[in-house]
């Protein structure tokens, strides 16, 4: 184990002797040597309600997607997109990976993927291009592990009013995990990134089924893409990545939403100028008024950005909207908080809609990029009672008292309130 600090843990060695790394991989990944397989049919369900206005929010609740998740929230099933059930985040700060969310924009993914096989070419703004497997990453750079929350940006859309179109997520399109892959950098600087670099973009191994449709291409910033906490990222959990979220490895872009996360990472172009492709203009845009990401409904002439640092969120997650506790007695709530694009300095409660704050007792801090887990005791009147649950993070960002609103149903980050009634 090479050295360590609250972020992150290098490796600073690799067995070549025995390929220790290698089999852990493998026989983490699947049954068979190389492959892994997805079918999308023989899974139990029920239905469930997520809290929507309107009543909208009837789900399938499925167990067995792939032979491999245990219970999901299904939105659709091609391309796959599956919820995390609430319940999940109350078991610890990092999701479970057969629970972890699922997001695909193409329907056209492939079903099986030989690692030996598959490769990542880098080119475009740079001496040399090169091709590398992932055991090739894992022989040549050095590997690195770092806790980061992935969530999509449109998770919550579906609470946005008035509604949007896409897909119409509760609070489970999120998940935080420990990854362990090379630094983006180190890939980078082996190619040899030429003076006058703006962007690097990257592209995974999905496609539309339309052949007239763009591919799905993103593109980071040079400055961020090689700021070493971008990762590609082989394991997250202590587990192969499984096929549904990006097997055998996928970009991880830690405090920035997932559309930049690219699975099942393909090629890597360095460019010398801002990328306009469908995916970065006019897809995944939200007014320029970061950290609000906010307009009027119908309102016209807005500048917008491409989507990329997220915001500060916390929940409750031991108790659900409309639980009973008991009256006249310390009651536990406790639940998750995540910084956004830096860490969590502080998680505040209410219980009289905002007039008074009370700080919570913060537990382990797993680094700036995860989630982490916050308690308090609270005693409740008899009657109808509320908790309102605010994060603020290292740089002294809050969550705002009122959510925001965009087309693309982004970035929603509003104070949570859940209702209880105390008997």
């Amino acid at each position: 184990m090479g050295m360590t600090n609250r972020y992150f843990t290098t490796h600073s060695g690799v067995d070549r002797s025995d390929a220790s790394q290698r089999r852990l991989f493998l026989q983490a990944a699947a049954v068979g040597l190389g492959a892994l397989a997805m079918s999308r049919s023989g899974f139990a369900a029920e239905t469930i309600d997520l809290p929507f206005s309107g009543g909208s929010g009837q789900r399938r609740l499925v167990t067995g997607f792939d032979g491999f998740y245990g219970p999901m929230i299904l939105q659709r099933t091609r391309p796959p997109l599956l919820e995390t059930p609430w319940s999940v985040y109350d078991k610890g700060v990092f999701t479970p990976v057969d629970q972890f969310f699922v997001r695909w924009h193409w329907a056209n993914i492939p079903t099986t993927m030989d690692p030996h096989k598959h490769k990542v070419r880098i080119s475009g703004h740079v001496d040399r291009e090169l091709e590398f497997t992932v055991f090739d990453l894992m022989n040549k750079f050095r590997h690195v592990e770092l806790a980061a929350v992935n969530q999509c940006s449109g998770n919550s859309r579906g609470f946005f009013q008035p509604r949007v179109p896409g897909g119409e997520w509760g609070n489970g399109a999120m998940g935080n995990a420990r990854w362990v892959g090379v630094r983006f950098k180190d890939v980078l600087d082996a190619a040899g990134v030429k003076a006058g670099a703006l962007y690097v973009q990257t592209e995974g191994s999905e496609r539309p089924v339309v052949p007239t449709a763009p591919n799905l291409l993103k593109s980071l910033p040079i400055d961020v893409a090689r700021n070493g906490d971008v990762m590609i990222a082989w394991e997250m959990n202590g587990l192969a990545l499984p096929l549904e979220n990006g097997f055998p490895f996928r970009l991880v872009v830690p405090g920035w939403y997932a559309t930049y996360w690219t699975k099942m990472l393909q090629h890597v172009r360095v460019l010398t100028k801002p990328d306009d492709n469908f995916w970065m203009n006019p897809a995944y845009r939200i007014p320029d008024n970061w950290p609000h990401a906010n307009m009027t409904p119908g309102e016209k002439g807005v500048k917008t950005v491409p989507i990329n640092r997220m915001v500060p969120r916390s929940f409750v997650t031991n108790l659900n909207d409309g639980a009973r506790v008991a009256a006249g007695r310390p009651e536990l709530v406790r639940g998750i908080a995540f910084g956004g694009d830096t860490g969590v300095r502080a998680v505040d409660v209410s219980t009289d809609g905002g007039k008074t704050w009370l700080p919570a007792q913060l537990g382990r801090d797993y680094g700036k990029y995860s989630f982490r887990q916050w308690s308090t005791h609270l005693k409740f009147a008899k009657g109808e009672q509320t908790v309102l649950v605010r994060c603020t993070n290292s740089d002294g960002l809050q969550q705002p008292m009122t959510p925001n609103w965009n087309p693309g149903g982004f970035m929603r980050n509003v104070v949570e309130t859940t209702h209880l009634m105390a008997v």
